[in-house]
């Protein structure tokens, strides 16, 4: 079961840059639940992997800062009770923060000014906004 880890269309981790752990899940499990190993854990080494090019390797340390410990990135899953349904919600969970960490960056925004229309659209709700509440004033002073 366990293989690369495909992240995007054009990054693959291999296998050999992936660590996996097991241990005992708490929870619900029947009797099964003290005797199998259903809890994962899966690391990659963010800071120390050779499959990512510099420029994303800083921009992924840059991004999963907070979630990194010593540069290793940690996802652990056990909400199934099977060990290899756990596996597959590592391995996607792993993909999916990688890929959203290891993203470009969105395009820089242009700052644009109001349109006239809508300088006077904003300017005519004002006055009418206003005259409601002028309306609703006391006049018995």
């Amino acid at each position: 079961m366990p293989g690369p880890l495909r992240v995007n269309d054009r990054l693959t981790i291999p296998e050999n840059e992936l660590q996996w752990k097991f241990s005992r899940s708490g929870g619900p499990g029947g009797q099964s639940v003290n005797t199998s190993d259903s809890r994962v854990e899966l690391f990659f080494d963010v800071l120390r992997s050779v499959t990512l090019p510099e420029f994303l390797r800083e921009r992924a340390l840059q991004r999963l800062g907070d979630r990194l410990s010593s540069g290793v990135l940690t996802v652990n899953a056990s909400e199934h009770r099977s060990q290899l349904k756990n596996r597959q919600e590592a391995e996607r969970r792993m993909a999916s923060l990688l890929a959203t960490a290891l993203a470009p960056p969105p395009p820089a925004r242009r700052s644009t000014k109001p349109s006239k229309g809508a300088k006077k659209a904003r300017m005519d709700d004002k006055r009418r906004r206003g005259d409601v509440k002028r309306l609703r004033r006391s006049t018995d002073d």
